[in-house]
């Protein structure tokens, strides 16, 4: 226990950082930390970190990784699941874990006009469940998993930007529409 303290104790706040300030600690570094200072079995956990979580239920030694990975895929399941359907497309079966705050957050992300608008959606969404998952003991391996998780979320944030979006999207347009008026 005392070696978490001493890592958490070099965890720097991220939840302060602004859209256009670079976060003070690196995913990388994170890891680094962990690897110093958590049980073999928690380094293993932290190098598996992901926000992508295995398709299957399978348990990874954490409670906390355990109930955010069973969460990020009821999210996911409950998002193909809306789409599908505004597609009129066969809906995906969602499993016991979609409960109704994931399909209700499902639903406004898909619902709403702007892409940028449903990832921010998506990522306060993302964030309050892993504040509600989050172990009241901050010097656990379990809290320390917790900020894992939202220096991910925040660093995949950070990645989404209005200029880039537009460009990238102008390029797509102007190759479908290429390849429209090659095929005339």
């Amino acid at each position: 226990m005392s070696e978490q303290y001493y890592l958490v104790a070099q965890l720097p706040d991220i939840t302060a950082v602004g859209e256009k300030q670079t976060l003070p600690i690196t995913e990388e570094y994170f890891r680094d930390l962990c690897e110093r200072f958590l049980s073999s079995k928690g380094v293993e956990i932290a190098r598996n970190l992901s926000l992508v979580p295995p398709r299957e239920d399978v348990k990874t030694g954490s409670a906390f990784v355990d109930a955010w990975y069973e969460k990020e895929r009821a999210l996911r399941l409950g998002l193909a699941q809306v789409r599908a359907l505004a597609m009129k497309k066969e809906a995906v079966q969602i499993n016991g874990a979609c409960t109704g705050d994931v399909m209700q957050a499902a639903r406004t992300a898909v619902g709403m006009d702007s892409p940028l608008a449903a990832e921010q959606f998506l990522y306060q969404y993302r964030i309050s469940v892993v504040d509600q998952l989050t172990p009241l003991d901050m010097f656990s391996e379990d809290a320390v998993f917790a900020y894992g998780i939202k220096l991910m979320l925040t660093q995949r944030m950070k990645v989404f930007n209005t200029e880039t979006g537009m460009a990238s999207y102008h390029t797509i347009y102007e190759r479908i529409l290429g390849e429209t008026n090659d095929g005339n």
